[in-house]
This record gives C-alpha cells, sequence and structure tokens, in this order.
C-alpha cells in the first residue's frame, strides 16, 4: 500500500508514523538506536505489505494491467488504493479526512529527526505540498504517476497507466472494497502496534 493507507494502519504517534513509512527507505538504514515504536511500526509496515502482495482481489487488479505495462503495476496500484481510501473514508474511519491530515503531518514533522535523509526528503515534499488531499481527486493520482515516470532513469510506460486506471476505475474500486476491510481485520489481529486499528 502507498503512504497514506499505511499512516491510516499506523497508530498516533511519531513513532508509528515514522516506523509505519520507513519500510519504503529502508535500504541501508540500521535499525540500531531507533525507538521500539519505530521498530514495531516497520514491523507493521511489512505485516500489511505481504498481506497485500498476496491478497487475490489486489492480484487481479494487477491483471487488468496490459503486460507491457505491469512491470510499475504495484506503483500505480497503491496511488489508487489511496485515492479510493480517500472517495471511501467515512466508510473506514469516524475521523474526517482532513483531520486526519494534518494529524498525520503533524506527527511526521515530529519524527523528522528519526527520518534516513531520503524519507526525511520525501516526507518534506509530502507535508508541504500536501499530497494526500491532491490525491482525493483522480487527477492528482494521473500527476503524481507522471511526476514519478519523468523521474525514472530510462524510457519507459508508467505515465500510460493512467488510461488503465480511468478505464477500469469501476473493477480497481469494487477490488479496494473487498480488500481494504480485510486488511483493516488483519493488521488489528495481529496488533503488532499493541493497540486496535480505528475501523
Amino acid at each position: 500500500m502507498n503512504y497514506l493507507a499505511h499512516l491510516f494502519l499506523a497508530q498516533p504517534t511519531a513513532q508509528s508514523h515514522c516506523g509505519n513509512l520507513l519500510g519504503d527507505f529502508r535500504k541501508g538504514v540500521s535499525l540500531n538506536g531507533l525507538p521500539d515504536g519505530v521498530r514495531n511500526g516497520l514491523s507493521n509496515h511489512y505485516l500489511v505489505d505481504k498481506f497485500t502482495d498476496a491478497h487475490e482481489q489486489v492480484k487481479h487488479a494487477k491483471l487488468l494491467f496490459a503486460p507491457q505495462h505491469r512491470r510499475f503495476a504495484p506503483v500505480a496500484l497503491d496511488m489508487m488504493f489511496d485515492h479510493l481510501l480517500i472517495k471511501h473514508w467515512c466508510c473506514y474511519s469516524n475521523t474526517p479526512f482532513t483531520q486526519f491530515c494534518q494529524r498525520s503531518y503533524g506527527l511526521l514533522n515530529e519524527a523528522r529527526p528519526l527520518m534516513p535523509l531520503a524519507m526525511y526528503k520525501t516526507v518534506s515534499h509530502m507535508i508541504e505540498n500536501d499530497w494526500f488531499n491532491s490525491y482525493a481527486k483522480f487527477d492528482g493520482i494521473a500527476y503524481a504517476i507522471s511526476r514519478v515516470a519523468n523521474r525514472i532513469r530510462f524510457t519507459n510506460q508508467f505515465a500510460q497507466s493512467v488510461t488503465t486506471l480511468e478505464a477500469n476505475y469501476a473493477a480497481f474500486e469494487h477490488h479496494f472494497n473487498v480488500f481494504f476491510p480485510q486488511l483493516i481485520q488483519h493488521v488489528a489481529h495481529h496488533g503488532i502496534e499493541q493497540k486496535s486499528v480505528e475501523y
């Protein structure tokens, strides 16, 4: 899952928020000396990724991409699922989305001293440009995908994923709405961070 979903499944603490995003920036980072809250958050991140990658609904969603585009399908799907989480936010949370964003940005800002440089830079951009609110509209996802495609250092067709997402919007939405409640239950059942996830 992408950043928003990982934070949704984190606890409302700076260390948990840091750990739940750290999985995407783990390469070359030593965990020695990191607080337990960060390490538990990282374990929760891996739990989420493992469940997501193995889930039948996610596998079916990836098959909606043309074979030549499937190399980047997981990234496009992450962004799409964040968009769909926002669209259906009231089904999964009693906290208003804007309030959740403000709280999460604040906790991430508090956790910046714990972050490796690459994560620090990404999170800074996330907060300054309010990525999550931009994901609320499909155009925001399309723009984010185009930005990622332009940063890839070789010729790629990643930007064409937008066409697939738009053409199969209803199918992606169905797969998400079957998958995501099960992910919430999976995280709550394992309780790695010792607290229940908000429904």
